[in-house]
């Protein structure tokens, strides 16, 4: 089959054995020299190719396209009016709701003369069970300014005490009642000598926002992010990926900008190469994926970002829709997954899918980083035929391996993409690096090839998520999790792995409701559980079949007990970026877990 690909840079690397067993390996290849500031992009690009499309957003049956030269207009014009209102480095920008072409504009227009924003994920504002979260943030970040697209829609958050005089900026007002700034006010112009003047004080040690953490193992934690992180990232993804300054990329994108994923290593990289991005307003969801399908029809890309479950809808949509198999593959480089492994079905479906298309193999890649690394930090820039394989460390970053005996390896970072300090904390900032100024990451990995550190690592998961069973038995819960994931397909949408303490491995399950209907499951509710023989047979079955390919206690999973409310945003039980919060889901569900071993529980299931 032919395997024609963009072209990469090749994956070359030292490593390095301490005598006490530590394992060091770097990248081979010369760091280049980024950018001074994110400015530099904008307006390099603005001269270059004026008329390119830099940022689009549907806008009734067509979509508002802003050019380079018409975003580097506007993006001077806002930082004008941020000006003339005295922000700066200490007066910041939190901007509460989800990606848009505005918010885009306002970011630039900020960092262009050096006042921090601060992105924070939309449900703490739009859920009100999750305010205690943007309060939290909030106190940290004490902005100045807040932007809404529409102030009406995030009402109840814009009258928290914490906002209490703090100008509030909208593209909308609707019927809200409170003062607001019209958006389309910043755009009108000022003082160009005073925006130039700020732009040119903005280095690599400028703070350009800060970005929340997750939450998925504490409470957010604000990265301090700085333009030399962000510059240097795109340096160092594009020395190992040259096709990038061949041809200008294009993506229609739905992953939120308070995430480093979609917010930094996706607009950034846009911005730095000329690229265009087409802001998808659609979502991985029952509701909100016909949107997905329809900018992609319409769109196209040259690259496509995702987590695992959009490719798995958008692989299942391509099966029967030629025209969107046709807008999807036509001009595509690689697909790009991260988030969590790609399952090997869906990789060979999108495999077999563009062979079907195009008479070529697709390019599937991914990489590892964290909102601390901003973010690519380890990046797979070869074809590989398998997923779950997250490359090599990039240029100008060295990694720190603390093995196992089973040479499962604690993953540790160094580099100049990654952060220094949290906002307000210097307890977790001191927590967080080794005695040798190495990030602690939490994350384990393992050489694909011990013989050949070039084919890079896997993801072994993540560190903290391991516990031990009565036994003392070590769990490495991320490999049950997927693990049960597939076992369970079409029953499960999600699975949470228990057993610390505890004599047997279990799961709890967030049950796929519409796939239990499809199987013709009936079942019963009692109080937060799901019971039924129906429901207990198929899934006893199925924790049989993943027997028998447990290698003992430390993969068998024993129990199982579906659960029958689905995880709580406004409690943490799932992130911003929509996946579960492990830790979180143990806590708030400890009586659900205590029922999963109560072997007279009628909705615990035995395998």
């Amino acid at each position: 089959m032919e395997m024609r690909g963009p072209e990469f840079a090749p994956q070359e690397v030292a490593r390095d054995v301490a005598a006490d067993g530590t394992i060091y390996v770097r990248s081979t290849q010369t760091l280049g020299t980024p950018v001074k500031n994110t400015g530099v992009w904008l307006d390099d690009w603005a001269e270059r190719t004026p008329d390119a499309v830099f940022i689009a957003e549907r806008s009734g049956h067509g979509w508002r396209r802003v050019t380079y030269a018409e975003a580097r207009d506007q993006v001077h014009a806002i930082a004008a009016a941020l000006l003339e209102r005295g922000l700066g480095p200490d007066h910041p920008i939190a901007l509460l709701s989800g990606n848009g072409v505005d918010h885009g504009l306002l970011t630039l227009a900020a960092q262009y003369v050096g006042v921090p924003t601060a992105p924070i994920a939309e449900q703490y504002s739009l859920i009100h069970g999750a305010h205690n979260r943007l309060r939290g943030v909030l106190e940290k970040v004490r902005p100045t300014s807040v932007f809404v697209a529409d102030a009406q829609h995030f009402a109840e958050a814009l009258r928290l005490d914490v906002l209490s005089g703090v100008e509030i900026i909208a593209s909308a007002k609707g019927s809200f009642e409170g003062k607001v700034t019209p958006f389309k006010d910043l755009t009108k112009g000022g003082d160009s000598a005073a925006v130039a003047a700020a732009h040119d004080k903005v280095g690599p040690e400028t703070i350009a926002k800060y970005l929340f953490t997750s939450g998925s193992t504490s409470s957010p934690k604000g990265v301090v992010t700085t333009q030399g992180m962000m510059c240097v990232n795109q340096v160092q993804i594009a020395q190992a990926w040259p096709f990038l300054k061949t041809r200008p990329p294009r993506i229609v994108d739905w992953l939120p900008w308070n995430h480093v994923f979609g917010g930094s290593h996706n607009f950034y990289m846009m911005l730095a190469n000329g690229g265009s991005l087409y802001i998808d307003h659609g979502r991985p969801t029952a509701a909100g994926f016909a949107e997905s399908i329809r900018n992609i029809r319409e769109i196209g890309c040259t690259i496509s970002f995702n987590v695992p479950v959009a490719y798995a809808m958008l692989a299942k949509a391509m099966e029967t829709d030629r025209e969107l198999r046709r807008a999807f593959f036509a001009e595509q480089d690689i697909l790009f997954y991260a988030g969590a492994s790609l399952p090997a079905d869906i990789w060979a479906k999108l495999k077999h899918l563009s062979i079907e298309e195009r008479g070529i193999e697709p390019t599937l890649v991914s990489s590892w980083g964290m909102t601390e690394t901003a973010p690519a930090t380890l990046l797979v820039h070869e074809h590989v035929e398998q997923p779950g394989i997250i490359g090599v460390p990039v240029a100008g970053v060295t990694v720190k391996l603390l093995p196992d005996d089973d040479m499962r390896c604690e993953l540790r970072i160094k580099g100049p993409n990654i952060m220094d300090t949290y906002l307000l904390d210097p307890e977790k900032t001191r927590e967080s690096f080794d005695e040798d100024g190495y990030l602690i990451t939490g994350d384990a990995v393992r050489f694909v090839d011990d013989a050949d550190p070039a084919r890079g690592f896997r993801f072994d998961g993540r560190v903290s998520e391991d516990f031990k069973l009565l036994t003392g038995t070590w769990v490495h819960a991320s490999k049950i999790r997927l693990t049960a994931l597939e076992g369970l397909a079409g029953i499960a949408s999600d699975v949470v792995v228990t057993g610390h303490d505890r004599g047997e491995i279990g799961v709890l399950i967030f049950p796929d409701r519409s796939g239990l209907e499809r199987l013709g499951v009936n079942y019963e509710v009692e109080g937060e559980a799901l019971f039924g023989e129906e429901l207990a047979s198929i899934v006893r079955q199925r924790l049989e079949e993943m027997s028998h390919s447990a290698t003992g206690s430390s993969t068998l999973i024993r129990r199982a007990l579906v659960m029958a409310s689905p995880p709580d945003v406004g409690v943490g039980e799932i992130t911003d970026k929509g996946s579960i919060n492990q830790r979180k889901v143990l806590t708030m569900r400890a009586p659900l877990v205590d029922r999963l071993y109560d072997d007279g529980d009628p909705a615990t299931i035995k395998g």
